[in-house]
């Protein structure tokens, strides 16, 4: 493996060292030991739930084509796991708000579970329902989880503030550290002991009946709306009516749809973009470099998260727009260096610098996720997070289903052109949410007056 490899790993991991040990008393959040237990407690959890994902991610491809499918049945198959995601991700949701998170998150588990034991058939329609079952319980991962969260955290009573710490730990754990150690126990069970590359989904499936195991036995229940008893229908209405009606959760919506957008288009991209001339690149390292990049960026964001001076609208527009010209990168390359017709060999020139851009992206990848969280919980009504989430998603996974069933009809440099443009859309989005968000907020001479009044008021209730 090429030195240059090594030396941008061995850069990201000193930094992200650094970052994490030197942290100031005044990065810190003072937090009780209550709010250290629960955080722990759902760490614990998150991190199998994403290990349980992040196993299955690498070999999805591989397995399907060990299975003697071509590109054609495998694009068929993935966009099956997007659609079943869009159709069927905003009725989960509304489930989880009304029958209780703890219960959708232990059915995130067994539908997964379910998923991965349809991987052992090479039948076609198994394997389809098998991605059927996968895009279900990717909604319920990217909303009941996090619904949970919020309602528990405020229904504990703890500090709005400390909610920032648990999700870019979250973040640090389940999409940075769990995700390379992930990659590497795949690795040693597909490639090492020879178990074949049904292996990781095996494994996978025992992390999530371990992560159920500690959800039934430790986590309380808790509702959207438990003074209203809505159905479906009704939820769907309320839901719209909020999104429709304040321009935040609008504009939170669409700037979640273009960010991740692009990002499940870079996902399938930066493969093709490293080695255009089939090129000898270590993936599995490549993406262990990716999520390193990810476990800075989130530890960046809990520094920027913990100051009370730094608003998260505020910085998100810079991150926009880094990222924006981070996916540049394969464009401008293009134009400025020669491109070699030789085939196979290591990693270009070109190749190097892109792949720089690619690890810049990811750590925006890593302050976007907490970040997005937060802004989340501030803007999102508590009766219907689930359903909003998911609401959000409907976008997303129509435009990755375009982008995967149109991946051969575009040059790569006009893919990325286009993920480049919707970041810079998002940046502007931003700002405008961050202009609404300050307006709404009281002013420093308006909370002045309420604490007078309140210390006014004490007295008199004494």
């Amino acid at each position: 493996m090429e030195l240059f490899y090594f030396l941008v790993f061995g850069a990201l991991g000193v930094v992200v060292a650094a970052l994490e040990l030197n942290k100031t008393n005044r990065d810190r959040i003072n937090t009780s030991a209550a709010f250290r237990a629960f955080k722990n407690n759902y760490l614990l959890v998150y991190s199998f739930m994403m290990a349980g994902d992040w196993l299955q991610g690498p070999y999805v491809y591989f397995l399907y084509s060990h299975y003697g499918f071509g590109k054609g049945e495998i694009g068929q198959l993935f966009i099956a796991g997007f659609g079943s995601s869009m159709l069927f991700g905003t009725i989960v949701g509304s489930l989880a708000d009304k029958q209780g998170r703890k219960r959708a998150c232990v059915t995130y588990c067994i539908t997964y579970i379910l998923s991965c034991i349809t991987k052992h058939s090479p039948q076609y329609k198994i394997l389809m329902l098998g991605r059927v079952l996968g895009g279900i319980a990717t909604s319920l991962l990217f909303s009941a989880f996090e619904s949970w969260l919020v309602a528990e955290h405020n229904k504990r009573g703890f500090e709005q503030q400390w909610l920032s710490l648990t999700f870019a730990k979250a973040i640090f754990f389940g999409n940075g550290l769990v995700a390379i150690l992930s990659g590497l126990f795949g690795n040693l069970l597909v490639d090492t002991f020879g178990f074949g590359p049904v292996a990781p989904f095996d494994a996978a499936a025992c992390f999530l009946a371990i992560g159920m195991a500690i959800i039934l036995s430790s986590w309380s229940e808790n509702y959207g709306d438990p003074s209203e008893n809505k159905d479906l229908l009704a939820q769907f209405r309320s839901a719209a009516v909020s999104i429709a009606s304040d321009e935040k959760i609008a504009l939170l919506g669409a700037i979640q749809s273009l960010f991740e957008g692009s990002m499940y288009t870079f996902v399938f991209l930066w493969t093709p973009a490293l080695s255009p001339n089939e090129e000898d690149i270590p993936h599995g390292f490549i993406f262990a470099t990716f999520m390193l990049s990810s476990m800075l960026g989130s530890s960046i964001a809990s520094r920027l998260m913990a100051s009370s001076t730094i608003k998260v609208e505020s910085y998100m527009q810079i991150v926009f727009s880094i990222s924006a010209a981070s996916l540049l990168l394969p464009i401008l390359t293009n134009f400025l260096v020669v491109p070699s017709k030789a085939k196979g060999g290591g990693i270009s020139f070109a190749g190097c610098v892109e792949l720089l851009g690619f690890c810049t992206f990811e750590v925006c990848v890593g302050i976007f996720w907490p970040s997005i969280m937060k802004m989340r919980s501030q803007f999102i009504p508590e009766e219907a997070r689930s359903t909003i989430m998911n609401f959000f998603r409907i976008p997303l996974n129509i435009f990755v289903c375009i982008v995967l069933y149109n991946v051969d009809a575009f040059p790569i440099t006009v893919m990325f052109g286009m993920c480049s443009i919707f970041l810079f859309v998002a940046s502007i989005l931003q700002r405008r949410l961050m202009i609404i968000a300050g307006s709404q907020r009281p002013k420093p001479e308006e909370l002045t007056a309420l604490k007078e009044r309140d210390q006014e008021a004490e007295p008199l209730n004494a």
